[in-house]
Parts: structure tokens; sequence; C-alpha cells
């Protein structure tokens, strides 16, 4: 079972076509778990708007931002697999696919994504080039350049990533997972983009 976790806040203009692209990738059985960190636009209207069983909103009652928010949707799974996504992301086509082939080796995997503005017209083909993204632990214990909503990842790595620190203001939360788990576990990487953000 997959378990997709998403932090919302005040989505409305995107919300929509994220979901679309999350859920044509689901089976029935997985679900998203959506945290809110009590927006005041549509976000929550847009959401409810899809009946659809595999959703389940929460409210983020912890401290606001974006990493407290991850960790409120992230305590609520119930998947075997973890996959993290922004509210303002689209996920391209055999995203989950191609991540759940190289899980079967992995604990964790973070793809490549493709840079896009406001229209979704691509910016840059690869993050991982426009930000000379480098690959292992000494070249992203200092700053982490991987992408959070680029993350697939078993249930062992979220079980020794929660609680999540508490200056989380030092520490986000895909800084924070990427450091547990290629300390603990096996780290792939797809040179793949497989979102659009």
């Amino acid at each position: 079972m997959i378990s997709v976790c998403m932090a919302t806040y005040n989505g409305e203009k995107y919300i929509k076509e994220q979901l679309d692209s999350i859920l044509s990738q689901l089976s029935d059985n997985d679900e998203v778990i959506i945290s809110d960190d009590h927006s005041t636009d549509d976000t929550i209207k847009i959401i409810e708007s899809y009946n659809d069983q595999r959703i389940k909103v929460f409210m983020n009652n912890k401290e606001k931002g974006y990493t407290r928010n991850f960790e409120n949707a992230l305590e609520k799974v119930s998947g075997d697999i973890i996959f993290l996504s922004d509210q303002d992301d689209i996920w391209i086509d055999d995203k989950v696919k191609k991540s759940l082939t190289l899980l079967e080796d992995n604990d964790l995997v973070v793809s490549d994504a493709q840079v896009v503005d406001n229209d979704l017209k691509t910016l840059a083909k690869s993050n991982f080039e426009l930000r000379n993204v480098k690959h292992g632990f000494f070249n992203n214990f200092i700053r982490c350049r991987y992408l959070g909503a680029c993350y697939a990842f078993s249930k062992k790595v979220l079980e020794k990533s929660l609680p999540f620190p508490k200056n989380s203001q030092y520490i986000p939360h895909d800084y924070w997972i990427y450091m547990i788990a290629i300390s603990n576990f096996k780290v792939g990487v797809i040179h793949e983009p497989l979102i659009q953000y």
C-alpha cells in the first residue's frame, strides 16, 4: 500500500492539477494523506469535491509551517511506501511505477525534477543540473539540495525519522529524512525528472 503525504496551505491555484496527477497513478487501496495548515482559501473545498475515499484530510494543530505540517501527515500513514508531495507540483506519468522499481533494492529513492513556471512552461529540464546537485552523504551534509517532493521511501525510514527535531527551522523535514536514510539505509537516485515543480 502506498501513502502519499501532502502538506497544504492556501493552495487552491494548483491543488486540482496536483491531485489529478497523483490519483491517476494510485490503486484503489492506496491513500493520499493531506495535512492542511488552516487554509483560508478554497483548498479544502476543492479537495473535498473529489469525494474520493483514498483522500484523508487532517488539520495541522502543531506549530505552523511546512515541516510540522508534513510531520502531521506522516504520523497518519498506513502504507508501507511513502511518497512526499507539495501542493503545487505535477507528477509525471510513471513516477510511481519507476520509483517502486528502484525501491525494490533501496529504502529511499530521490528523483530529478523539471523546473517550470506558473503556466507549466519549462524553465529547466533538470533540477539536478540547474542546482549542480551532487549525490552522497558528504555532498549533502551541510546543505541538502534534494527536493522532498521527489522522495519515496519505506516505512522503516519513516519510523526512524519520526518525530522530527524540535528546531525545524534549522532542519527541514526533507533534509532530516534524507540524512536519516543515507546514514542508516540504502538510497537510490533516479536521474530522470518525475515531477514538474
